[in-house]
């Protein structure tokens, strides 16, 4: 324990342990609905064209759900947000497994994309918020649990698809189960009498003029990283299944994999980065996760195929946290600011990477779509060098 642990409220530590429960839930949450694309595929008659329409629609929603969010915030509160959204998130899933006509489905992932937007924005605000007040990095744990509860939700698809217990049951059970909890969770979230200002200072913060410039070649990283990451979130369980032949419940193995190596990954990787340097794992995770891709396109069995994924997380998980750490790097006045307009690129690469593999694999083959994120993900390589500490830059003026 260090030696500034006394200081820390025990508001702020109950706070900080609901939030990190709220991002397992939605970990848990987000990887039923990914990882069970075939069968949602199946029950509603949604063919291999129409499939990249219905889940590019889905970031596209989740950003306008973002920007409504922030509005919203600034009236109630991130806590008060995130109370309401998380078990909405939770009913929308049911929603789509309750459906049976395409405009049920559509209405369901609607809802789906803009509260997931809404859940998003709304808990990494009160992450950065308790971050500020804890005065230390704090928000990677978050993500962690996201990680852990992606394990969850995929090993839960896998025991619904091997028992045949169909998408009702599954996602019903599923909602019936979190939304509780989410809601129990909520009574737990940090609020003003424990936060103080600190949201609102983060987002004035975040909303300060930087230059675009110099977080260019950063916002790039990101955008190939989640064009890799979205890949393996909505194609990974399809290629095994269509592609090479897997059983449903062993084919979600293939996200399940993915999310191991990404909790394992972001638990070794700030080692990793004090001991080699940041552009070293940058370069090592890019190179990563395009050997991943590689072998899970040429995989001659499904098993093969589920260790590529595996590889694939390795990588990626390297990628993302040094974007945001670079971006911080540059502008240590204004780090909110630079780690804000760097994740708008993740829903960049959500809505291109789906469509993408999407289209390559209808026009082709589900290995041929692969390569496509591979190259990008190789694109990395020549941006390494800006994940390097350089001279801290100064705000634009406004």
């Amino acid at each position: 324990m260090s030696a500034a642990s006394p200081a820390i409220p025990p508001g702020l530590r109950a706070g900080r342990a609901a939030l990190a429960v709220s991002f397992l839930l939605q970990g848990t949450t987000f990887a039923l609905l990914v990882t069970c694309i075939p069968e949602i595929q199946h029950r509603y008659g949604l063919s291999d064209a129409l499939l990249p329409l219905f889940l590019a629609a889905v970031p596209i929603l989740a950003g306008v759900g973002s920007i409504t969010s922030e509005r919203l915030v600034k009236r109630t509160g991130a806590r008060a947000v995130l109370r309401v959204v998380q078990p909405l998130v939770c009913l929308s899933l049911a929603g789509v497994g309750l459906g049976g006509a395409l405009w049920q489905l559509a209405l369901a992932l609607g809802a789906f994309g803009l509260l997931v937007g809404a859940l998003d924005a709304s808990m990494n605000m009160l992450g950065v918020g308790l971050q500020h007040r804890y005065g230390r990095s704090i928000m990677i744990g978050f993500h962690a649990a996201f990680s852990l509860g992606g394990i969850l939700g995929a090993a839960l698809a896998g025991l619904g698809s091997h028992y045949d217990l169909g998408l009702p049951v599954l996602f019903g059970t599923a909602a019936a189960v979190i939304a509780p909890l989410a809601l129990l969770t909520g009574t737990r979230f940090a609020g003003p009498a424990e936060l103080g200002d600190a949201v609102r200072e983060a987002a004035e913060a975040a909303a300060r003029s930087i230059p675009w410039r110099p977080l260019l070649p950063l916002c790039l990283a990101m955008a190939f990283a989640y064009i890799a990451d979205a890949s393996v979130s909505n194609y990974s369980v399809k290629y095994l299944t269509d592609g090479l032949g897997s059983a449903e419940d062993v084919a979600k193995l293939s996200y399940l994999g993915y999310m191991v190596a990404m909790l394992l990954g972001r638990a070794l990787g700030d080692r990793a980065v004090q001991r080699w340097g940041a552009v070293p794992v940058v370069r090592a995770g890019a190179g990563l996760a395009a050997l991943g891709f590689a072998v899970a396109a040429v995989a001659p069995a499904v098993w093969v195929g589920i260790a590529g994924f595996t590889v694939l997380g390795f990588g990626i998980c390297a990628i993302i946290p040094q974007v945001f750490a670079a971006g911080g790097r540059l502008f240590p006045a204004d780090s909110d600011a630079a780690v804000a307009r760097l994740n708008l690129f993740n829903y960049v690469g959500f809505l291109i990477g789906s469509p993408l593999v999407g289209a390559i694999a209808g026009a082709g083959s589900y290995r041929w779509a692969l390569l496509a994120p591979m190259l990008l993900v190789l694109a990395v390589l020549p941006l390494a060098e800006r994940f390097a500490p350089a001279p801290a830059l100064a705000p634009a003026a406004v």
